[in-house]
């Protein structure tokens, strides 16, 4: 007994680091006026709306005031830093940054497609970095009339024809020039990047409404900037219309999560050599009426206080 106990004790700092993963899940509700939006798992499969489901952040910029898409990146020092669409229509998108995603910076605007007269929209910005360059991306799905090739589409799309732009900043103070990141033959929205050993894997969606695909899709490059190879993989997900896909790894999975937006709930697929893809839907739990958003990994501390909110 003395011998099986001390092993467990020996044990025990291992057992409990093990235990001790924590994930957080950026989101927003309804239509993105209440703001910022936290859930909190230990698993992967099972979220927990944080703060009784209430706003962490309310949205002041923009056209609409609006915070949709809440994209959330903590670079090396520990600074998590904050995109978001602003608005259905605006040409801007949000930004803020907080130590402790309880205290924010003031919200400022980012000008990424003002110097384009006829663009449409920016849509669900994503953070990522590149290595290589020591730089960090943001890119958006922005349709520009007659900027691309056509795709057929319908009265219900109202001509939106989507391609991925993007802009370099090594400070989220100055920012690059707007450039082209992602251009296929079909209207692509929603993407983000996952690095997993030396790739990146960019899921996004091909949003392509006639014939309907509206599924989330894959392709890869070695560095973040690309370029990312136009001929994307079969859809990963199922017979069913999904969009937001956010990347992370738990455990020997990577789980992608997405809005199935048409069902109103959220589902999920994962993979252990991110070309087999098991849906696990009927596995995973969210908080009620999530939409659009992040999952990211954080200390079991930061955790832990977010919990007592």
């Amino acid at each position: 007994m003395k011998i099986r106990s001390l092993v467990f004790l020996m044990l025990f700092p291992f057992l409990a680091i093990a235990q001790k993963e924590a994930y957080l899940f950026s989101y927003f509700i309804k239509n993105g006026e209440d703001g910022l939006h936290f859930a909190y798992s230990t698993d992967g499969l099972t979220w927990q709306a944080l703060k009784g489901g209430t706003s962490f952040l309310q949205p002041l910029i923009g056209k609409d005031k609006l915070m949709r898409d809440p994209c959330i990146y903590q670079d090396k020092n520990g600074t998590f830093h904050m995109v978001w669409t602003s608005g259905w229509w605006d040409k801007i998108v949000g930004y803020a940054s907080s130590k402790d995603l309880v205290n924010w910076s003031e919200q400022k605007v980012i000008s990424v497609m003002e110097h384009e007269p006829t663009a449409k929209n920016s849509w669900a910005p994503e953070i990522a970095y590149d290595k290589k360059t020591n730089l960090f991306l943001i890119f958006w799905a922005t349709t520009i009339p007659g900027r691309h090739t056509d795709v057929a589409d319908s009265e219900k799309e109202k001509g939106l024809n989507h391609r991925m732009y993007y802009v370099t900043t090594p400070d989220f103070k100055t920012f690059s020039e707007t450039k082209m990141y992602f251009n296929p033959e079909f209207s692509v929205i929603d993407a983000t990047i996952f690095e997993k050993g030396k790739e990146y894997y960019m899921f996004l969606k091909n949003e392509n409404p006639k014939p309907a695909e509206k599924n989330i899709r894959i392709t890869k490059a070695n560095s973040a900037l690309g370029p990312f190879p136009t001929q994307v993989s079969a859809p990963i997900t199922g017979d069913y219309w999904a969009e937001g896909p956010t990347a992370i790894e738990v455990g020997e999975y990577v789980y992608v999560y997405f809005d199935k937006y048409t069902q109103h709930k959220y589902g999920a697929v994962r993979s252990k050599d991110m070309k087999t893809w098991e849906d696990v839907s009927d596995q995973v739990k969210f908080p009620e009426g999530i939409r659009h958003g992040t999952a990211f990994k954080v200390s079991p501390s930061l955790l832990e206080s977010l919990k007592k909110l």
